[in-house]
């Protein structure tokens, strides 16, 4: 891997780095930034994380600006969703967008052809507190909010279940609707007639890519679906215990 920094600030092991260093992380390495440098991500990058023709030569920039650091989309063609769970913030990093880096750790994911990527970025920042919730009595429930029958979830945490089993960060493969029916132990048509049930509720709800031109299902939802849901917070790691007891729940059947 070329970073194309000092070789003294990169840390496989992850020792040596303080609170005070801002670094990116992916797959266990940790690269220390120089705030005089601009830090790329791509296929040939600073940080080259794969040789995945899909992905742009440089899609992303970490910078910094009179002590602040932002994240660039360089992109002409791929989004990046960006979150950060402790603030309970997510957002969609379109080409040509970009957002300051205030939340101390944020998780960047991802996807170019069939390929899920995330990343990590950890950078010092003004300290971002999270808002109390008021509370409220009557009136209506805020539209946005997708509620999830028991099945809907599984079918997600079954679809993200590479990116929530790993530990660290990488790439991973979503899998096809075949191969995540067979996880779970459901007819393919079950599984299919989810998934139209789980695009239209979150294509209602204003989630992009849920379907494509014409009303038409998009052919890449399930990248997009498992995106939202993993950036969003939809499904955790906690979810996956709910795997194998539908599949053992199934095979007993």
């Amino acid at each position: 891997m070329n970073t194309g920094h000092d070789p003294s600030v990169h840390d496989p092991a992850g020792t040596g780095l303080d609170d005070a260093t801002t670094y990116v992380e992916y797959c266990g390495e940790r690269t220390a930034l120089d705030a005089d440098r601009r830090f790329f991500i791509g296929r040939e990058a600073d940080l080259s994380i794969d040789d995945n023709p899909y992905l742009h030569r440089r899609f992303l920039v970490v910078h910094n600006e009179n002590g602040l650091w932002w994240l660039t989309n360089l992109g002409t063609h791929l989004s990046a969703s960006v979150s950060a769970g402790d603030v309970g913030f997510s957002a969609t990093l379109g080409p040509g967008a970009r957002m300051p880096l205030v939340f101390g750790e944020t998780t960047i994911v991802f996807t170019a052809g069939p390929t899920t990527y995330e990343l990590s970025v950890f950078a010092r920042a003004p300290q971002v507190k999270s808002v109390t919730r008021p509370e409220f009595s009557g009136g209506h429930t805020t539209q946005g909010v997708p509620t999830l029958t028991e099945s809907q979830k599984l079918l997600i945490v079954v679809l993200a279940e590479e990116i929530l089993r790993r530990e660290g960060t990488g790439a991973s493969s979503i899998p096809s609707s075949a191969q995540a029916a067979r996880r779970l132990g459901w007819p393919l048509t079950k599984f299919n007639r989810k998934l139209d049930n789980v695009c239209d509720k979150l294509d209602q709800l204003g989630v992009s890519g849920m379907r494509g031109g014409g009303g038409k299902l998009a052919s890449n939802r399930r990248t997009k679906l498992v995106e939202y849901a993993v950036s969003s917070r939809i499904v955790t790691r906690e979810d996956l215990p709910l795997i194998d007891a539908e599949a053992a729940r199934n095979a007993a059947s």
